[in-house]
Order: structure tokens, then C-alpha cells, then sequence
């Protein structure tokens, strides 16, 4: 898989990680109110987010992720994190994001999912994209509905969260939906 190329919204862009994002994510991402809908890990500790960038970084060598620093276009501020978590042999994928406090409820994960199902569905040419999120978890929720992704059903007691089984709700999208919804033709020419 070739390297993840920047992708332009209207507000925000969505470009590789640098080492340099390391701060921004230690602070962002260290917040207890971001890692209770995420699955990052609390406390998030000194070397974390270097070593989680490396990982990214190697995943994507190997074509199995595409992860994206989440900046805003004017000023280049990082916000958060998005990416897919690719399984090349069934063109499926998992997406994941999450977005700093201070950048809840402006609409940013909508314009940024939309963006990478876009580039999941017309140049990766995935034939399935999946999210889950936490139950509870609203927001997250209401971000998969906005983009067209549909409810697929719960995972009871699926994962231990600060000391607690949740439940974990999924929901999903087709290539084909994805072409419907938009109306833009994948890489391969198909609708």
C-alpha cells in the first residue's frame, strides 16, 4: 500500500503523522474524558505516543493501517487522531478516531470520516468499513449515523473499561452504500 497521502476538507487536514505530534497527543489524548470513549489507555504514559506513531508508521509499511494526524487547515492546530486498520485479504477495515476536548461538538469528526471513507472506499477500494464505540458513547454514535454508516448490532460485556464490562455497538458500511449515498465511482470503475 502506498503512504497515506494528505487528505483537504473544507476545515481540516488530514495528513501522516510526524514525531513531532507526539505532544499534542500526550495532551490530547491523556485527558480520562477522551480515553472513557476511546480505546486508548489512561493514564496515557511519557513514550506512549512515541512509540504509538512508530507502530502506525509500521503497520502502514505493511499495508494492514492508514492513520492520519487530525490538523485544522488554518492553522495547522492538532486535534486528534483517525485511521483504518486495514485486513487486506477480506478488503475490510476498522476505523477508529478520536478528537481533543477542546474540539468536541464543531462537526470535526464528521468532515474527517467522511473524508477517510471516501479515500477507504475510492482509492484503498475496501468493500467494507466497520466502527465500533463504547455503549454510552453517544456522540460517537451520532457521528456514524451523519456519515451514512449503519447500526449493526451490540457486543454485550464485550470489553473491561476502568474496571467495568461495556458493551461495545457496531456499525457499518458497504462499498456499494458508500457509492449509492455519494454517488462517485470507486478506483476500479465500479458504482
Amino acid at each position: 500500500m502506498p503512504d497515506a497521502p494528505s487528505l483537504k476538507t473544507t476545515r481540516l487536514l488530514l495528513r501522516p503523522f510526524q514525531p513531532s505530534d507526539a505532544a499534542g497527543i500526550q495532551r490530547l489524548a491523556g485527558t480520562k474524558e477522551v480515553a472513557v470513549g476511546t480505546f486508548l489507555p489512561h493514564p496515557y504514559d511519557h513514550g506512549m505516543a512515541e512509540q504509538w506513531i512508530a507502530d502506525r508508521q509500521r503497520a502502514s509499511d505493511e499495508g494492514i493501517a492508514v492513520s492520519f494526524a487530525i490538523t485544522l487547515v488554518d492553522d495547522a492546530t492538532f486535534i486528534g487522531s483517525i485511521g483504518l486498520d486495514i485486513v487486506p485479504i477480506h478488503r475490510h477495515a476498522r476505523l477508529s478516531y478520536w478528537l481533543g476536548v477542546p474540539y468536541w461538538n464543531r462537526g470535526y469528526a464528521t468532515e474527517a470520516l467522511r473524508a477517510v471513507l471516501g479515500y477507504g472506499f475510492r482509492q484503498l477500494n475496501l468493500h467494507r468499513i466497520y466502527s465500533p464505540h463504547f455503549e454510552g458513547n453517544a456522540a460517537s454514535g451520532r457521528v456514524l449515523q451523519k456519515v451514512g454508516m449503519r447500526y449493526e448490532g451490540r457486543m454485550r460485556a464485550h470489553y473491561i473499561r476502568f474496571d467495568r464490562f461495556v458493551d461495545l455497538e457496531l456499525y457499518g458500511m458497504l462499498q456499494q452504500e458508500f457509492t449509492e449515498r455519494t454517488g462517485k465511482t470507486s478506483t476500479d470503475g465500479t458504482r
